[in-house]
């Protein structure tokens, strides 16, 4: 499904916000604020082998222009990671098997190691929200779901994001090393 030349066909984050995309000044302004704490870095930098993270993304998705600028920079902020970025509507075979429940929410984040073997993957937002939208969002009206969810991606800076991504790093790079090379699928 996921292969290295299809990895590679995809977009990095500077040929996407590059082209023109919808909402183009909000990605642009969200890419340049976005900060990395230096310790998520160095817990990400001192993991052995080489990670590719596959995002699955399209530039209407207002979680994907408040995440993928984070995943984005936490890749560039270490030696031993990289980032493509693959259309949901034209990769629907990785998007349905990557759904949340039985919808097609995206931006997903696709860890792989160095042979391209998916070792994890991630979203569509971090932990806690998604919790909220699933528990009591739903219930909101559409204005006030959203509402909720851009005051939390304006508070949270994509600390909670990045925390999440370089925890699941960690966490297939120990199943790796517990299992003597490859994790076991």
């Amino acid at each position: 499904m996921i292969t290295k030349s299809r990895y590679y066909g995809g977009e990095t984050f500077a040929d996407f916000i590059a082209r023109p995309i919808k909402n183009q000044a909000l990605w642009q302004a969200i890419a340049k604020r976005v900060e990395i704490p230096i310790e998520l870095s160095a817990r990400a930098d001192a993991l052995r082998g080489h990670w590719h993270l596959l995002v699955l993304s399209e530039d209407w998705c207002g979680d994907a222009v408040n995440i993928v600028p984070i995943v984005a920079k936490l890749a560039d902020s270490v030696t031993n990671m990289d980032l493509r970025i693959l259309a949901r509507d034209q990769n629907l075979d990785i998007m349905d098997a990557h759904l949340t429940g039985t919808s097609r929410s995206i931006p997903i984040v696709i860890l792989l190691d160095e042979k391209f073997h998916e070792c994890g993957w991630w979203g569509p937002r971090p932990f806690a929200l998604q919790k909220w939208v699933r528990e009591e969002g739903m219930t909101l009206p559409k204005e006030d779901r959203y509402h909720y969810i851009r005051t939390f991606y304006a508070r949270d800076r994509g600390l909670t994001t990045a925390s999440e991504i370089v925890q699941m790093l960690e966490s297939c790079c120990a199943a790796v090393s517990a299992s003597g090379g490859h994790p076991q699928y």
